[in-house]
């Protein structure tokens, strides 16, 4: 039911996580979102699917209704102009591609399209409230 957020740097993007991961996966979804460093998500990239690279999100299903997401903002920094985003944003999509993955999605057509519309849905929200304050 609650969303937790932790992070091991002062730098993150402030932005709603908790009303995205309501839209896509509920609000009785309990989910954690950790931002780490490059070294934390190589470490738990190893641990948990023995790969070697840095990633820039991983996520982990802990039960139907509770799971866990990690993006390394240090990569999700380096690589959002090659996605055209702003930092903000491509933290914002990094979250949004773990949340379908939680939600069971595979990568692909369907899951880009999702991404696009969450992000679109996510962004005007993000702006929407900006105006009101």
């Amino acid at each position: 039911m609650s969303t937790t957020v932790s992070h091991t740097t002062r730098s993150f993007p402030r932005l709603s996580y908790e009303k995205v991961k309501n839209d896509i996966l509920g609000s009785e979804y309990e989910l954690s979102l950790v931002f780490v460093g490059e070294k934390r998500g190589r470490e738990i990239n190893r641990q948990s699917r023995n790969k070697t690279y840095v990633p820039n999100v991983l996520s982990f299903p802990l039960s139907s209704k509770a799971g866990e997401i990690y993006i390394t903002l240090a990569v999700a920094k380096r690589e959002a102009p090659t996605f055209r985003h702003s930092y903000p944003k491509h933290v914002l999509y990094l979250f949004i591609h773990g949340l379908l993955h939680l939600k069971g999605l595979d990568h692909g057509s369907k899951m880009d399209m999702l991404e696009e519309k969450y992000l679109r849905n996510s962004l005007k929200t993000y702006a929407n409230s900006k105006k009101r304050t």
